[in-house]
């Protein structure tokens, strides 16, 4: 089994550290800012070690003068061990947000020019590696401690033998919808518990909600077909090499009717021989 090397990349501010010290908690060695030439380098010296079978490294802004040749580095590097490159970004009001909320530099700001135009060049600068990425996640709507939940559920588990990551991400539209999902399932149709009064103050958590969306010949039905769809699908992923299925299923809010439909289809799946994870984005 190749070593496995995740490559954390994107715009500052997007929480590229969060999820490089998720990975770390995950056992991951980790090395941040790192040029894109010396992964392989790096690589070679800790998978000498014994047992080093995880790496994390992060990319950034920093290493403007590599990055026109980071396709051809990561074509050399995915001959040799198991990459995923995930480009982490949000929307531009959000990231001016948060570097006023911490007070720190943009490493792009250029006195007398405003915070926006360093952001906008950055996106241009990181293009290259936005290309190549496995996976693209907006955080704009994430607070640091889903994001780490979500990187963890993604890459905190090895996958050496074969088995499959499928994470759950239960929401609510009004909110928006992640943009790190694989599938995408509306369960609106369900009547909402948040017109019964005494169901509306309660969430997809308590046995009264649950109850009330579970007892639904229509929910009965809905599960029944999701299950048999993912019995379908998720051999032709693996066959396919794919290791991780992000699915997202969301109603009105993300209180109610969400989180029981995600909590029922991931307790029936976790008795198979997956690796499952559940995110209550909004519960």
């Amino acid at each position: 089994m190749k070593p496995t090397i995740v490559i954390i990349t994107g715009l500052s501010g997007s929480g590229k550290t969060i999820a490089l010290r998720a990975l770390e908690d995950s056992s991951f060695i980790s090395v941040d800012n790192l040029p894109p030439q010396m992964i392989d380098s790096f690589a070679n010296i800790e998978t000498s070690k014994t047992a080093i079978r995880k790496i994390a490294v992060s990319i950034d802004v920093r290493e403007k003068e590599f990055l026109h040749e980071v396709e051809s580095i990561l074509s050399s590097l995915r001959q040799k061990y198991s990459i995923s490159v995930v480009y982490l970004e949000a929307e531009i009001d959000v990231l001016i947000r948060r570097f006023k909320e911490t007070r720190r530099p943009h490493p792009l700001y250029i006195e007398g020019k405003g915070i926006e135009d360093a952001i906008e060049a950055e996106i241009k600068l990181l293009q290259p590696l936005r290309n190549v990425s496995d996976r693209i996640l907006d955080t704009s709507s994430y607070t640091p401690h889903q994001l780490r939940h979500l990187i963890t559920s993604l890459f905190g588990k090895t996958n050496e033998e074969g088995i499959m990551t499928v994470t759950f991400i239960s929401f609510g539209y009004k909110f928006g919808v992640p943009s790190n999902i694989d599938l995408l399932l509306d369960v609106r149709f369900i009547p909402n518990p948040y017109f019964v009064p005494e169901l509306k103050d309660l969430k997809g958590s308590d046995s009264e909600v649950m109850d009330f969306v579970l007892q639904r010949s229509e929910t009965e039905e809905f599960i029944k077909r999701l299950l048999n769809l993912l019995d379908f699908l998720i051999p032709l992923y693996i066959k396919e090499g794919r290791t991780y299925l992000t699915i997202g299923i969301g109603c009105t809010g993300g209180r109610h009717r969400s989180p029981v439909i995600v909590d029922s289809i991931s307790s029936i799946l976790k008795g198979k021989s997956l690796s499952v994870n559940v995110t209550h984005r909004d519960m």
